[in-house]
């Protein structure tokens, strides 16, 4: 069974990259947690859940696009966990559309599934949706992100997404010295998409950590750009954050002014930004350029030093506690911290961090870690990725 299983995520991956366009608080950490490959994982997932207890039962997967890297590979990990565990699944993405976001969940409803796993694209946006699965006794787990404003929801799935940010901050701290260098240095911040309820985690947890540098003047913003909503990308666009940050270079670093740090919430916005660096930077310096998830086209830049790091998190890992999760809540249970003892990975029970503007949500938050040119090799060891023929540039491990 761990030989099949191994193919069909394999496969999985296969594609995923023939689909890809490009681009509550713990302790942070920069060490990977102990290796497990996406294999290995699922098939201990598997061996703890033989597929005669599933009953072939129905999980709907919704993911909002395609268009990034990092959804592709959750919805293939999802998807081929499932079916691994012997549950039959509906996968959908949509587009980054929530009206077609909303459509494919009431389809999923009136198909029947047994449970819901949904990475919204707008977190305010399914109520009404969600009120329509409450009622037809479908539970519903919020998957990477939040979904608010809804009692619908039964479980959240997700990373420490405050530690994420806390760790592009403390990259920062650690690089420039921050506590011992004279400095000034000029740092600009692009955060991620408004619709998004982890995006304002993620720029909490690196503003926070490195607020204190900024009132005392060894960290400028010299845009002034520091709220959430100055800096905000909506849909977390490569595009916009390409403009964005031309735009900001033009108006404050056109006559020479070293741009020190350009802090980004994901990969996707760094590539953008990194772009802007590269085609309209005045200054000769290479300034940290900081990103999330770890997709291919940013580890080749952090190779070619145009990035300088990422906060990867294993989504493998991410889909095989959601499968744990649902395979409870399909059994009648109601999870809590004792589920994290089957768990394969490392996580966090939650029970007062995240409130959806309904009460808290119980979250199963797993750990995020600090990747550089240096330390490549623990993605390798995750068996998620390989390197290439020239042993320089990472690639997806199929």
């Amino acid at each position: 069974m761990k030989k099949v299983l191994a193919a069909v995520l394999a496969i999985a991956m296969t594609f995923t990259l023939a689909a890809c366009s490009g681009g509550g608080s713990s302790t942070p950490t920069t060490a990977a947690p102990a290796a497990t490959t996406a294999a290995a994982a699922a098939a201990e997932t598997t061996a703890a859940a033989p597929a005669a207890d599933s009953g072939a039962k129905t999980v709907g997967i919704a993911m909002p696009t395609k268009s990034l890297e990092r959804w592709n590979r959750d919805g293939d990990y999802l998807k081929a966990q499932f079916e691994a565990a012997g549950y039959q699944a509906q996968l959908k993405y949509s587009d980054n559309d929530s009206n077609q976001q909303n459509n494919d969940i009431q389809a999923m409803i009136a198909d029947g599934v047994s449970v819901l796993i949904i990475a919204a694209i707008d977190g305010e946006a399914l109520t009404q949706t969600l009120a329509d699965a409450k009622d037809a006794g479908i539970p519903v787990i919020a998957y990477d992100r939040l979904i608010m404003n809804t009692d619908a929801v039964s479980y959240y799935v997700s990373f420490d997404n405050y530690t994420v940010g806390v760790l592009q901050g403390e990259f920062v701290k650690k690089t420039l010295d921050l506590d011992n260098a004279a400095g000034p240095f000029n740092i600009e911040f692009t955060a991620g998409d408004p619709a998004d309820n982890n995006a304002g985690y993620f720029f909490n947890g690196a503003f926070d950590t490195l607020k204190p540098y900024i009132d005392s003047g060894k960290l400028v913003v010299p845009s002034g750009k520091t709220t959430f909503e100055q800096v905000a990308t909506p849909n977390w666009s490569t595009d916009t954050a390409l403009e964005n940050m031309q735009n900001t270079l033009a108006s404050y670093y056109s006559d020479g002014t070293v741009l020190d740090i350009a802090l980004c919430s994901n990969d996707s916005t760094a590539l953008g930004v990194a772009q802007a660096i590269t085609s309209d930077y005045a200054g000769s310096n290479k300034p940290i350029v900081t990103g999330q998830d770890g997709d291919i086209a940013n580890l080749r830049n952090i190779v070619d030093e145009i990035q300088t790091m990422t906060v990867y998190k294993n989504v493998s890992d991410e889909a095989g506690v959601t499968l744990e999760v649902a395979k409870a809540l399909l059994e009648g249970k109601s999870p809590d911290a004792s589920l994290l003892d089957s768990l394969s990975a490392d996580a966090a029970y939650d029970t007062s961090s995240y409130d959806n503007g309904t009460g808290i949500i119980p979250s199963y938050l797993l750990v995020p870690w600090t990747v550089t040119k240096d330390n490549l090799q623990d993605l390798v060891d995750t068996g998620l990725y390989k390197w290439d023929a020239n042993n320089q540039y990472l690639e997806s491990a199929t």
